[in-house]
């Protein structure tokens, strides 16, 4: 068997997703050495509480701004809320997710269309999370809407993919539906949170905005399908 001893250790990863993802595993890693008190002294311990105070999505703020019309004072939070995790373990999981499906979509899709897809998902996110649910008071925080995004451009993908082939195309979407179910799962078992709005949220938004950043678009689809 041939053997490439040049070959990098690992896959070579878009930019974009590096630039995506690195800010991610470095707050989560400076927030797990403050707590077991590596850095940041006294201070430390509470460094994640404060993190999620400045970036996190509040709801009753979302709502209270939104209906004032001075949601543009803390914008911010739309985009930035994906830096801050619960625990080390949360963020990891997240950025496994986005290495994964961000190699994948970065591969076909232009730097500025990953970019797109992944802000786009973190926002309405937010937005679902922070006004479809009534009287939610939880912050939402973590990366998981826009890699649920993601997660939405490789079904486009998947589906596109589906249609030039003339198979089934809702297979496509089989992934989603394993999360979704996962989710239900593990929420009936341990309690669940409305998390999975912005999640699903930022999937929809992922598949969608893929219609028209994806290298062809819209008239690309219906190319393909017509060639059926």
């Amino acid at each position: 068997m041939n053997r490439d001893y040049n070959a990098a250790p690992i896959n070579p990863l878009p930019a974009v997703v590096w630039v995506l993802a690195l800010p991610l595993i470095a707050m989560e890693v400076v927030l797990t050495l403050a707590e077991r008190g590596f850095v940041g002294g006294a201070q430390g311990v509470g460094w994640r509480l404060q993190a999620v105070e400045t970036f996190g999505v509040f709801p009753e703020l979302l709502r209270h701004q939104w209906s004032t019309g001075t949601y543009l004072e803390e914008l911010h939070r739309l985009v930035t809320y994906p830096i801050v995790h619960g625990s080390f373990t949360h963020a990891l999981f997240a950025f496994v997710i986005l290495l994964a499906l961000g190699k994948m979509v970065g591969e076909i899709f232009r730097w500025w269309a990953v970019l797109v897809v992944f802000l786009g998902s973190s926002v309405m996110g937010a937005l679902a999370y922070g006004l479809l649910v009534p009287g939610l008071r939880a912050p939402l925080i973590g990366a998981y809407p826009p890699v649920y995004g993601m997660i939405g451009a490789f079904t486009f993908l998947l589906w596109v993919n589906l249609a030039r082939k003339g198979a089934n195309k809702y297979r496509a979407f089989s992934l989603i539906g394993f999360l979704l179910f996962f989710q239900l799962v593990f929420g009936v078992l341990f309690g669940g949170s409305w998390d999975w709005v912005a999640d699903v949220s930022g999937f929809v938004a992922g598949f969608l905005l893929s219609f028209v950043v994806s290298p062809g678009g819209w008239a690309l689809v219906m190319q393909k399908i017509r060639q059926r």
